[in-house]
């Protein structure tokens, strides 16, 4: 089986984890978004301007890593008060490469070499993206506000109502694109909704590429609502902005944790719109067990996604996962 996860940060870390762990699927792919413009990331787009921000091409390459002790060095970052301060290993690394090479995707496979990663990590577009968003709830009742940047829209007070890319129209990873269409299951999510999972479909060429592609299409949705993107969320309120972004996707699969949907029913009822014909809503405990820090726990994440496949299978459609 060939899989492809898009997304960014933690929740694409645990996805890709969660892939490896399962012996039917031989290639997984990353499809990482691009547009960070905080942290270290932010600081090299600044200073070294053109290159793609690399922080969540770094954590995809570590959880893909076949060593542990290398995933550790480029995920760590350098204390002090100092210029290295606050920087990832991992990003300088990718940095030096990125301006070496020239190359974005070479930079990327070369760094898959040194750390033996097992499968590929791509960025969604070869050139840096901005996040902009209209907001409401900043001012006057009613009124809508827009903010620029990652950061900003991750951290705004006011309600995300929509985002969108700039440059307007931006160009996809060709190699990404390639891998979206002969995948033969994608998986979208978990994490920060409006900032790491709704931007690869606003890339068209990702976009037409996810709606036509003849794989399995799988969202996996949030343990919880994220403070600034989307406070006081639903489940089915994930499943109906991403509805409102893509109204021409359709899924197979939904993966939620039980723990995490107040009403199963509203969240059938929601993803049913989404749904290819025989698509169906799976809730399994897939959170780690620490309340503080809302995660998915790669193990049960890979149970809960193999259990989904296997539902497939049985419905006679084990032909389309293979």
């Amino acid at each position: 089986m060939r899989a492809v996860a898009l997304g960014g940060g933690h929740g694409l870390a645990a996805t890709l984890t969660a892939l490896r762990r399962l012996p039917e699927v031989t290639d997984v792919t990353a499809v990482v978004t691009v547009a960070d413009d905080g942290g270290s990331s932010g600081r090299i787009r600044r200073e070294l301007g053109g290159l793609l921000p690399p922080g969540d091409l770094r954590m995809a390459l570590a959880a893909l890593a076949d060593s542990d002790r290398w995933a550790a060095l480029v995920q760590h970052r350098f204390g002090g008060t100092g210029a290295l301060a606050g920087h990832a290993v991992g990003n300088l690394m990718l940095a030096g490469l990125m301006e070496t090479t020239g190359d974005p995707v070479a930079a990327l496979d070369a760094m898959s070499g040194l750390l033996g990663v097992r499968g590929r990590v791509l960025p969604m577009s070869t050139v840096p993206l901005d996040i902009e968003a209209e907001v409401s709830g900043l001012g006057e009742p009613g009124g809508l506000h827009r903010i620029r940047g990652q950061v900003a829209v991750a951290s705004t007070p006011g309600r995300v109502e929509r985002v969108w890319l700039h440059p307007a129209q931006p160009p996809a990873c060709d190699q990404a694109v390639e891998v979206i269409r002969s995948a033969d299951v994608v998986v979208l999510g978990p994490g920060s909704w409006f900032t790491s999972v709704l931007p690869h479909l606003l890339v068209p060429a990702l976009h037409a590429a996810l709606v036509e592609t003849a794989a399995r299409r799988v969202v996996v949705l949030n343990l919880a609502p994220e403070p600034g993107e989307t406070p006081d969320f639903s489940p089915e309120q994930h499943l109906a902005v991403l509805a409102a972004h893509a109204p021409d996707l359709r899924l197979h699969a939904v993966v939620a944790d039980g723990a995490a949907v107040a009403v199963p029913r509203r969240l059938r009822q929601a993803a049913r719109a989404m749904m290819e014909e025989g698509g169906r809503v799976h809730l399994a405990p897939v959170a780690a067990a620490d309340p503080l820090v809302p995660r998915h726990e790669p193990a049960a994440l890979a149970v809960a996604l193999r259990e989904v496949f296997v539902q497939v299978e049985n419905e006679g459609e084990a032909q389309a996962w293979r």
